[in-house]
């Protein structure tokens, strides 16, 4: 039996095209990242400062823990940085395409939009477009079965965490409606 044989292959015929120009370097995003991580680290060292980071009679204040860990990260982010800043590769491999990007941002940009809706239309009615939506606009499935999916999903969370759990969720307009 040859390794052919043994290999399954899938195609994607939605994927990401080859030859999609690059939109960022491996490089880059380090170097932003590490920027980004430094930033945090100063924010929570100055922070944890402000609440005290040494010993008192009783024991270590609140923000000791915290400081140090604070500035291991900032250490950690200057490491990253000067590896990036004093290697010889140049700009190096792509880290994303165009086409990649845009994949990326057909999931992060309902997912975002689900955080916000959470907060006025409560947790299953948001949960019920975003299934519905992925479902009937990225996996391109049939409208019916993503409504349908969507809808048990949003029941099942529902008799879940409401009746089963009693689990205090956000709510909107509509459980309202039906008095939860």
């Amino acid at each position: 039996m040859s390794a052919s044989e043994d290999e399954i292959v899938v195609e994607d015929p939605s994927a990401p095209a080859s030859d999609s120009p690059a939109l960022t370097s491996n490089r880059t995003v380090e170097i932003a990242v590490s920027l980004a991580l430094l930033g945090l680290a100063v924010l929570l060292a100055f922070d944890n400062r402000r609440t005290g980071m040494s010993w008192d009679s009783t024991g270590p204040q609140a923000g000791y823990f915290p400081f140090y860990l604070s500035v291991i990260l900032g250490g950690a982010s200057l490491f990253g940085l000067a590896k990036q800043f004093f290697s010889r590769q140049q700009a190096g491999k792509t880290f994303v395409t165009r086409a990649q990007f845009r994949r990326v941002l057909q999931v992060f940009a309902p997912a975002a939009l689900f955080c916000f809706a959470t907060q006025w239309l409560g947790l299953y009615v948001a949960s019920f477009l975003l299934v519905a939506g992925f479902m009937a606009w990225v996996g391109r499935i049939a409208l019916w079965k993503s409504l349908l999916t969507a809808l048990l999903f949003s029941l099942a969370m529902f008799v879940t965490f409401e009746i089963a759990f009693d689990v205090i969720m956000p709510k909107g307009p509509l459980e309202a409606l039906f008095g939860h």
